[in-house]
């Protein structure tokens, strides 16, 4: 008799998803955005800050589940679901400018991340490049071509004492954007042999403020409200893509 599968422990998920492509975000409340995006979508578990569901997308299963805020919570997420057979993920979320002249609701896709986080120093050295699939990236240039392509910066917080002065240093780099979670994500995945990519919505312009930036987005704004339309309909396009497939 065949043992029942034990659900990953944080995710909950197990390999009855029967899916190898997932889209990730850190908000429990995007999980209820992108649902009205698929069809057949049926709930899957909530546990946690992982509220995942499944659902179809042009004949494409796929999954799509919330990870919280940060590289840990996020890092967990993407080893359950490699335990599990996914084997493509792709980050919708939101980011912060670096740069002047990227306005509110730009899509964001990231060619590489800064790791300025503490988890994936824990995987490999600093010297280790944190970079997206190739394959994801060449077909988010065909599905968003407008968005604001560049580096990113992966980081651990907002309210450190210096935190101007290091934005301001990575500014100056071209740093386009900076978000929590993306760096852990390409890492894990090359790790993992998992095709990764992120695609970042902009809810603060460059020296903006922080907290007007977020509530705008709590509260809908129009802009960051079609960005975040605009991101998770390009994730779900890439996944789709016949010619995404391993």
């Amino acid at each position: 008799m065949e043992a029942k599968e034990i659900p990953q422990p944080h995710t909950q998920l197990t390999k009855a998803i029967d899916t190898d492509s997932a889209i990730i975000m850190g908000d429990p409340a995007r999980v209820d955005t992108i649902a009205k995006l698929m069809d057949h979508v049926v709930p899957w578990a909530c546990n946690r800050e992982y509220k995942s569901i499944i659902g179809m997308y042009k004949g494409k299963k796929i999954l799509a589940m919330s990870t919280g805020i940060g590289a840990p919570s996020a890092g967990i997420a993407v080893e359950e679901m490699h335990n599990v057979g996914i084997k493509r993920v792709i980050r919708v979320g939101s980011a912060g400018a670096m740069q002047h002249d990227i306005p509110l609701g730009q899509l964001v896709i990231a060619e590489g991340a800064v790791r300025d986080d503490g988890l994936s120093r824990k995987y490999v050295p600093e010297i280790y490049p944190a970079v997206p699939s190739f394959r994801l990236l060449a077909l988010a240039h065909t599905y968003a071509p407008k968005a604001c392509y560049g580096i990113i910066r992966s980081h651990d917080g907002f309210y450190m004492d210096d935190n101007d002065k290091t934005e301001a240093f990575w500014s100056e780099k071209g740093i386009v954007a900076d978000d929590m979670e993306s760096g852990i994500l390409m890492i894990i995945g090359r790790l993992r042999h998992m095709e990764t990519l992120s695609i970042l919505n902009n809810v603060v312009l460059y020296q903006g403020d922080l907290a007007e930036g977020v509530n705008d987005l709590v509260n809908s704004a129009d802009l960051m409200a079609k960005g975040e339309q605009d991101s998770l309909v390009t994730a779900l396009q890439i996944l789709s893509d016949p010619e995404g497939e391993a």
